[in-house]
């Protein structure tokens, strides 16, 4: 087969399929007389495959699992397979660690202040908890006080009193600092609880999506390996 053919299966180039080539991504290519490249059945499934596997791995990952492949190395490439399912399995981890924590914020939506905004003490009274845990909040980026411009005094608006209180209630459920922070950050992002479901919900379709591109980039290999097994 000629580059072209390889690529009129996936509306590519004649000359992508001459860059994976030169990549490494398909196995090694002989070249007729004319020095023209030849291209076999398996250099098909070799393509299939890799495209399959960018799906979800993505292209550098996809790569490195096709050359690993092609050397030999398959202990390698069952290595970099892995290592994208647990980075998988640790973003759906965090997924559901922010929703369960958006379900315990429904259960006890804070409740914005009227007048002026309160100091540290104040707010600290607030939440039962001491000024000195409201500052290590605010180095950890949970908390963003302004400044009063005369004194140079912390004031919390309700903004900051409603990161405040959602700070404590996920602290009081056994959230570390770090993640805290990480959820307030999408807090602000999203612009509140109701758009952060959305944001939540959109999240969990794209984990599924990426769990069946493995799947599928799985299934492809596992093909090419076939080959490379009956044609060995």
């Amino acid at each position: 087969m000629r580059p072209v053919d390889l690529a009129r299966e996936h509306g590519l180039s004649a000359q992508a399929i001459r860059n994976y080539d030169d990549a490494g991504i398909l196995p090694p290519t002989e070249r007729s007389e004319t020095g023209y490249r030849r291209y076999t059945h398996l250099h098909a499934q070799a393509l299939r495959a890799f495209l399959a596997l960018r799906g979800g791995h993505g292209h550098q990952r996809a790569t490195e699992i096709m050359r690993a492949t092609n050397r030999g190395d398959t202990e390698s490439a069952y290595r970099l397979i892995d290592a994208s399912h647990v980075a998988l399995l640790t973003e759906r981890n965090t997924r559901s660690e922010v929703a369960a924590a958006l379900g315990a914020l429904s259960t006890g939506t804070p409740t914005l202040i009227d007048g002026p905004p309160l100091t540290v003490g104040e707010l600290a009274r607030r939440l039962g908890v001491h000024p000195a845990t409201l500052r290590t909040w605010e180095t950890e980026g949970i908390l963003r006080p302004e400044r009063d411009r005369a004194t140079g005094y912390r004031r919390y608006g309700p903004d900051s009193v409603r990161d405040a209180e959602i700070a404590r209630q996920l602290r009081r459920g056994g959230y570390p600092l770090h993640q805290v922070a990480q959820f307030v950050d999408s807090l602000r992002e999203a612009g509140g609880a109701e758009a952060l479901s959305a944001f939540l919900g959109s999240w969990q379709e794209r984990l599924a999506t990426r769990s069946r591109d493995l799947l599928a980039g799985a299934a492809q290999l596992d093909a090419y390996l076939s080959l490379l097994d009956r044609a060995g």
